[in-house]
């Protein structure tokens, strides 16, 4: 990979984004000598992308700062199909509002990241509903269906996959595949788009695209694939213990964000400062020297950058800061994580289970059982004891909360309103 001589597929190897590409030769030529447009596609299959989308937002980014012109695709056409791609069975179809509420919602995290606007290297936010909404059915058949062949549609992996398990793939889910590919000649079209990335599970839906630009006369496009990334645990990126690590600040809070890279596994520090951080690629190499208990420091540090490009600075150091306190000084931070409760339930008490399950740091009374008897479980910093015991006004503190506690690291303030 150290032979590219452009300065975004260097950037792309020398921090580990680079899975596969479709000419290595031809794509460095290009990335060298012109200013090159290119795009990732995101369905909107929820109200926010999460962390394991992370590694391709941050592809584009490195685009653009390379001195070329990124696209965001928005899938508000594609979406209505779904991806089939290595799914066990078909998405739930959402309905023309969702996916247009899904996407306002997304499309507010892309500007962090990147510079959007009308000059030559802005990057641009696009949604492929505007051209695969009013296709006309026989003629897109008749001009873009004949140049794809069924038994090599067959062969790909996310397709052979799910047939091989005797799973059904409806006509719907199978047409995905052609949309993908006429959106890549249609971005083509549009804006001289000759690149589309993605994670390692579209490749067979981006070469289709590149043969169907082939077919359809347009110049050599290009696939790069990013690998799918997994935890040194095996755990899937962007998954906690939780739930989504989503990226949206009202679905997950800066200090939650920024727990979940404090956390993240020693085998893994180096490999998520090259991926999701700015961080010069020397000061990395430093940083991933450093072991033994200096490797928390690190932490801190990895968690502190990924959450500032997200969140802000402010939000980051902040949200160190809470974490100092909360772990360091056993203090009680003001910005912890909270939830309000009605002044009258707790007049009458609660059962410190159901409290755990409410704050949403048990999933279940069972679970939150279980946690007692591993002595997982605080309130205001004393073990929980008694599965039975109520909890009331008598535990609100001087500073006018109660602290719940599960084990070391997680932590939420209960209010009374």
């Amino acid at each position: 990979m150290s032979e590219f001589k452009s300065d975004f597929l260097r950037t792309l190897a020398e921090r580990g984004y680079i899975h596969q590409t479709s000419d290595n030769e031809g794509l460095d030529k290009l990335f060298s000598t012109e200013t090159v447009t290119a795009y990732i596609g995101f369905d909107p299959t929820a109200p926010s992308l999460h962390a394991g989308g992370l590694i391709q937002i941050m592809m584009l980014h490195w685009m653009q700062a390379t001195g070329h012109r990124p696209i965001s695709l928005m899938g508000g056409g594609t979406g209505m199909v779904g991806d089939p791609s290595f799914k066990d069975e078909a998405r739930q179809l959402m309905t023309p509002e969702t996916i247009e509420a899904n996407i306002a919602s997304i499309k507010t995290v892309f500007s962090n990241y990147l510079t959007y606007g009308e000059g030559p290297k802005d990057a641009l936010m696009i949604n492929n509903a505007d051209w695969l909404l009013g296709i006309n059915y026989l003629e897109f058949l008749r001009d873009v269906g004949r140049h794809f062949s069924v038994n090599r549609m067959l062969s790909f992996d996310s397709v052979k996959t799910r047939l091989d398990r005797e799973q059904s793939l409806s006509f719907l889910e199978f047409n995905y595949m052609i949309l993908q590919a006429y959106d890549f000649v249609e971005l083509y079209k549009r804006t001289g788009c000759r690149l589309q990335m993605g994670g390692s599970d579209q490749w067979g839906n981006i070469v289709n695209g590149i043969d169907l630009g082939h077919r359809m006369g347009t110049p050599q496009l290009y696939a790069l694939t990013s690998p799918l990334l997994t935890t040194a645990s095996g755990a899937k990126m962007g998954k906690s213990v939780n739930g989504a690590v989503w990226l949206n600040p009202d679905m997950l809070s800066a200090y939650d964000f920024w727990q979940y890279w404090r956390n993240t596994e020693d085998a893994d520090v180096s490999r998520f400062l090259k991926l999701y951080t700015t961080l010069p690629m020397d000061e990395i190499a430093r940083l991933s020297a450093l072991g033994g208990a200096e490797i928390n420091e690190v932490k801190k540090i990895l968690a502190t950058e990924i959450t500032a490009m997200l969140h802000g600075r402010a939000a980051a150091e902040a949200a160190a800061e809470t974490a100092r306190k909360t772990f360091e000084e056993g203090a009680l931070a003001d910005d912890l994580p909270s939830i309000d409760i009605p002044a009258g339930e707790l007049e009458a008490g609660i059962g410190v289970l159901a409290l755990f399950v409410r704050a949403g740091l048990a999933e279940s009374n069972g679970e939150a059982r279980r946690h007692v008897k591993g002595g997982g479980l605080r309130l205001n910093g004393a073990v929980v004891t008694d599965e039975r015991q109520l909890v009331g006004t008598a535990e609100v503190t001087a500073d006018g909360v109660i602290k719940l506690s599960l084990g070391k690291k997680k932590h939420l303030l209960v209010r009374p309103a």
